[in-house]
C-alpha cells in the first residue's frame, strides 16, 4: 500500500508546510538521509498549542500536540521529496522535546503522539529510534517540538 493511500485511508489531512522562522532550512538531504527541522505544535486552525505539560496541558492533550508535530514532519518530508512520499525508505529517528514542569516524567507517552502517527502511515518502515526529553521552555511557548531523520531510497 502506498503511503499516500494510507494517509487517505486514515482520513489524515496534512497541514500546509510552514516556512522556517529563523536562519535555517525546513529540510535538508545529505546523501540518502532527509533531515527535517524541529516542528512545533500547531493545531488544525494554525494556532500554536502552547503551555507547560503537567500544568497547562495533560498527557493526552500533549500527545495530540506531538501528533500535530508529526503531521508537519510528514508535510515537510513530502515537500522535500517533490510531493512523492514513496521516495522515503524508512524513518530513522525522531527527537521530541516536551515543555513540561520539573516533576513531569511521561515525556515518552507524549512523544508517542508523533511516533504512533509515523508508524501508522509508514508501517514497518516507520519504526524508528527516538529520544523524548523534557525542557523548561520551547520556541514561542509551544508545548511540543519534534524533529526527524528519514532514509531515502
Amino acid at each position: 500500500m502506498s503511503y499516500e493511500k494510507k494517509i487517505n485511508d486514515l482520513n489524515i489531512k496534512l497541514p500546509e508546510p510552514k516556512a522556517p522562522a529563523g536562519n535555517y532550512v525546513a529540510a535538508k538531504i545529505v546523501n540518502k538521509l532527509l533531515y527535517i527541522s524541529g516542528q512545533i505544535s500547531i493545531d488544525e486552525n494554525g494556532k500554536l498549542i502552547k503551555g507547560k505539560v503537567g500544568k497547562d496541558l495533560n498527557t493526552d492533550l500533549a500527545y495530540e500536540a506531538a501528533k500535530r508535530c508529526g503531521l508537519s514532519l510528514i508535510t515537510h518530508a513530502k515537500n522535500a521529496c517533490g510531493g512523492d512520499l514513496s521516495k522515503i525508505k524508512s524513518c530513522v529517528k525522531l527527537t521530541g522535546y516536551v515543555n513540561s514542569i520539573d516533576t513531569f516524567t511521561d515525556q515518552p507517552k507524549v512523544i508517542n503522539g508523533a511516533s504512533d502517527l509515523i508508524a501508522s502511515i509508514f508501517g514497518e518502515a516507520g519504526m524508528h529510534t527516538r529520544a523524548a526529553v523534557s525542557t523548561n521552555s520551547l520556541p514561542l511557548g509551544v508545548a511540543v517540538e519534534v524533529d526527524a531523520i528519514f532514509e531515502l531510497n
